[in-house]
């Protein structure tokens, strides 16, 4: 059973239609709203609810024990990024970590916890 205890929730704008997407990571873009990141990229947080475009979002931040939606099977303990549909799978050589699984991914879906801890690459 996954669990979390996210902290400070901000609330940001989505830019485009996020209602599918929630407990999956996000960034800014350029208006400073949320969006999906590109496979493995950066992002700020992870969605806790499903806004729809030009809606607020609530994103939890760094330290964050958060709900994450898994891209695939991965270990607890692993290191994760994102794929870009803001899915979490384990990171790879070159991509940003975003955090660290707090329980292990059997696939595609499964919603897990996770410590959200950016690191540069």
């Amino acid at each position: 059973m996954a669990v979390e205890s996210t902290g400070i929730l901000k609330s940001i704008l989505a830019t485009a239609d996020l209602s599918a997407s929630q407990y999956c990571f996000v960034r800014l873009d350029f208006n400073g709203g949320i969006v999906l990141p590109g496979a493995g990229g950066d992002a700020i947080g992870v969605l806790q609810d499903k806004p729809g475009a030009a809606s607020p979002g609530a994103v939890c931040g760094p330290g964050a024990i958060t709900k994450i939606k898994a891209g695939g099977s991965f270990s607890a303990g692993a290191y994760l990024q994102t794929t870009a549909a803001g899915k979490a799978v384990s990171t790879t050589t070159g991509a940003a970590s975003l955090g660290q699984a707090l329980q292990a991914s059997t696939g595609d879906g499964q919603i897990v916890s996770m410590i959200f801890q950016p690191s540069a690459v």
